[in-house]
């Protein structure tokens, strides 16, 4: 029995990595339909290569960091018990390689592609799995700490601040610093829009991140025995509550649209396991109004070119799914209690400074060493030409 449960787990959090691995694929789509056509080819190949950089990585340095486990043994000791110790890298790798795919989107279309290749080895290697160490594996004492103080520990399941809140902040100071897109914003006022260059593929990003998302939050669960049905619906919950939220608020527009239930499925990730579906659907509500409300906010009014929207997106509705955990997951509000208010502001709170910091600094240092921005020249002609030498759609292009 012991070997057949051992063999359950394994496959059990296999098959939630290969669910999360399809989700880059909604990352890479996501971008490619958003970015204007001369940036697409960028935008698979940077997704691919950063989930790359970003398994070697965490292979070598991240996973031992964030819980002192390192694979510098023999292939006999890694296979023990299935290889469930090296299934579960697979897994949380995924997790750490969403957070150089979501600042990927923020910065695209102007950055230059090996010096974010180098911020993803430095997120992935240490940023992140620090972090992750704190929230995930009791590191410093910290968890131990807010418990003390508020009562409860922080709680994170699925990672609403531990991936895309932290994500979210740390691509704003990089889209800070690398600043807008040529004649993005003009001098006597006006913006020039750069609408998306294919909705359908949009919509298809859309699409594969949410069917993958259901792979990221129930199998956090991490072994069978702990699954839970009320993960699962209030993921479904909260991606429909973000999606109405987001179609009424943005005005029918279909890239709100799509981003709606993402918006959703990023805030309800920490509270997953604790919340009642309609308090889900609540969350994922006010997280789709927080999507349209401040992507629009920060393109128009703060001039923030943020490409994706992927501060709004990943750092605000992470950082309210972190702080709305303490409240939709406590008995008064029909949920099975687990989290306090205050413990989930600490340590989200937490998290959007440890990310601020890390991220100022990460591409601070790549800005004024290497510099992070393409040359005029580069992005007018756009980075597919100029960083991979082809074209989305060259046979296409020689007919014209």
């Amino acid at each position: 029995m012991q070997a057949l449960k051992q063999g359950a787990d394994t496959l059990f959090i296999l098959l939630g990595a290969v669910m999360v691995l399809a989700m880059h694929a909604g990352f890479a789509f996501l971008e490619l339909g958003t970015v204007r056509r001369k940036n697409q080819v960028n935008a698979l190949v940077k997704i691919l290569v950063d989930f790359s950089v970003s398994t070697i990585a965490y292979f070598l340095v991240g996973y031992s960091v964030a819980y002192g486990t390192g694979f510098f043994v023999g292939a006999e000791q890694l296979a023990a018990k299935n290889g469930y110790e090296l299934v579960r890298f697979f897994f949380l790798l995924t997790f750490a390689a969403a957070i150089p795919a979501i600042i990927s989107g923020g910065i695209a279309e102007r950055a230059k592609f090996w010096p974010q290749l180098t911020a993803t080895a430095i997120i992935v290697g240490f940023i992140y799995p620090f972090f992750e160490g704190v929230v995930w594996n009791q590191h410093f004492g910290m968890q131990a700490w807010i418990k003390d103080l508020t009562g409860e520990e922080f709680h994170d399941f699925a990672g609403s601040v531990v991936v895309h809140a932290l994500g979210g902040w740390i691509a704003l100071p990089a889209v800070i610093l690398l600043g807008a897109r040529s004649n993005r914003y003009r001098k006597d006022g006006a913006i020039s829009a750069h609408p998306p260059s294919s909705i359908p593929f949009l919509a298809l990003g859309a699409w594969v991140l949410t069917v993958g998302w259901f792979g990221f939050n129930v199998m956090s669960a991490q072994t069978l025995d702990k699954i839970s049905g009320l993960v699962a619906v209030n993921s479904l919950m909260a991606m429909a509550g973000g999606t109405l939220a987001a179609l009424l608020v943005g005005k029918n527009d279909p890239g709100f649209v799509h981003n709606g239930p993402l918006a959703g499925l990023v805030a309800v990730c920490a509270g997953s396991d604790l919340m009642h579906p309609l308090g889900a659907m609540v969350v994922g509500g006010v997280a789709g109004c927080i999507f349209v409300y401040m992507f629009t906010l920060t393109q128009n009014k703060w001039k923030i070119d943020d490409v994706l929207g992927v501060w709004p997106l990943h750092g605000l509705c992470g950082t309210w799914g972190g702080l709305a955990t303490g409240i939709f997951g406590s008995k008064a509000f029909g949920g099975l209690g687990g989290a306090s208010l205050g413990g989930q502001f600490i340590g989200t709170a937490l998290g959007v400074i440890w990310a601020l910091i890390a991220g100022s600094l990460v591409y601070g240092l790549l800005k004024s060493g290497v510099g992070l921005r393409l040359s005029q020249e580069q992005e007018f002609d756009g980075a597919d030409l100029s960083v991979h030498k082809i074209s989305a759609s060259p046979e296409r292009e020689a007919n014209w």
